[in-house]
């Protein structure tokens, strides 16, 4: 039961203390997951965020789902859920109680402003992080690339863009002996 609630609280502090979704929670969850509890190693973070951006739902949502079920199997994945959201549904219904009346507030639109570039910064910290862990070789510098393209220039859905990336990881895993 002690480590159920850990996870719960873990999860439940990263979701309180991160705006921005998914993205922005993945400097939390590496300090917290990789460096502080051990609970996955830097890589395997990165794959259940690869496996939750493909399947339905939240990707946080799916990752502390992944996490927990590898911690504590199905009660964990369920603690390491309730946790990550809970903090989202008492804010949100805080939020959608009082908004109407302080919306129009300069102070109140400065501080979304603010949280937005805050947001971007831990974005793009977590691109630094996961293009010095995953980005190993020429290959990797390539479909990078041509992901960023398609994703940002051409609106083609993240969802194909992971599935045809790992398919090709795949292949020339197997076809090549060495990919690095």
């Amino acid at each position: 039961m002690g480590e159920l609630w850990k996870l719960f609280a873990t999860f439940c502090r990263i979701g309180a203390f991160t705006f921005g979704g998914g993205y922005a929670m993945l400097p939390l969850i590496q300090k917290e997951i990789v460096e502080k509890n051990q609970w996955a190693t830097e890589e395997e973070v990165l794959d259940y965020y690869a496996i939750g951006q493909c399947t339905p739902g939240i990707i946080a949502v799916n990752t502390a789902t992944f996490i927990g079920f590898k911690r504590k199997g199905i009660p964990g994945a369920i603690a390491a859920t309730c946790g990550i959201v809970f903090p989202s549904i008492v804010i949100i219904t805080i939020i959608a109680t009082y908004l109407k009346h302080f919306e129009d507030y300069a102070i109140v639109q400065h501080a979304f402003g603010g949280i937005r570039v805050a947001v971007a910064a831990l974005i793009l910290n977590t691109v630094i992080k996961m293009w010095n862990t995953s980005v190993k070789d020429w290959l990797g510098i390539l479909i990078f690339s041509a992901s960023f393209v398609v994703v940002a220039f051409f609106n083609i859905s993240p969802i194909i863009v992971v599935v045809i990336s790992a398919s090709l990881g795949i292949f020339t895993a197997n076809t090549r002996t060495d990919v690095r």
